[in-house]
């Protein structure tokens, strides 16, 4: 069993996605495996995963017919062994030691949920992101408190700069809403809260979030 499952939805990203996946493959933390779920992608995406399986063997590659990212992203966890998961958008990117950092914080005060800071990516300028949270442990009840005066950040909302138990996700029968088409990150999240006990808050930015996607949810 892999210490952790990076699950990455892929669909029409060809131009990003070799990106990403290097990133993940280059991470100090070995003990993963990586899971590209290829969305029906029509371009050139489904090749490039398939040769990326071929590479390594931490590679795990799933085709699928397009049915959305929610339902991507829950047949990533249904498929993940690891003990942790987390979530990479395919054209985005992690930074080298994004895994290790996660992995780390989470054994060190065995907490059920890591969030991290992150850069945010506008063309070739990079930003990091100001965390609204104190860095350090914290209660189910401390961490809500802090959300709900920030519900809109994405540092709260979004999967990709936090780390989860599978564990936890699998025996309380935690998914991403496929019925919903904005904020379904922020409702799993909410739901996980619900069976997370501490919380621990990482000060260093993990991930690059690519700012100009042309999403409902960028968009809003």
């Amino acid at each position: 069993m892999p210490k952790i499952s990076v699950i990455i939805p892929v669909y029409k990203v060809e131009e990003y996605l070799k990106r990403c996946v290097d990133s993940v493959i280059g991470q100090t933390l070995r003990d993963i495996e990586i899971i590209l779920v290829d969305d029906g992608s029509p371009d050139n995406c489904p090749a490039i995963c398939d040769e990326y399986a071929k590479k390594d063997d931490r590679v795990r590659v799933i085709h699928k017919p397009n049915s959305g990212a929610s339902a991507t992203r829950n047949l990533g966890i249904a498929e993940a062994r690891g003990h942790y998961l987390q979530f990479v958008d395919s054209d985005d990117w992690l930074t080298p030691d994004a895994t290790e950092k996660l992995v780390a914080a989470a054994e060190a005060h065995q907490a059920d949920l890591v969030i991290a800071d992150f850069y945010r990516v506008s063309g070739k300028l990079v930003a990091s992101k100001h965390r609204v949270m104190p860095v350090g442990v914290m209660t189910r009840r401390e961490y809500a408190s802090k959300m709900m005066e920030n519900p809109a950040s994405f540092y709260y909302g979004v999967l990709w700069n936090k780390l989860y138990r599978r564990d936890l996700v699998v025996q309380h029968h935690l998914e991403m809403n496929p019925a919903l088409r904005i904020c379904e990150d922020f409702m799993f999240n909410l739901e996980y809260l619900r069976v997370a006990r501490y919380i621990v808050a990482v000060p260093s930015p993990v991930y690059y979030y690519v700012r100009t996607k042309n999403s409902i949810v960028s968009q809003t």
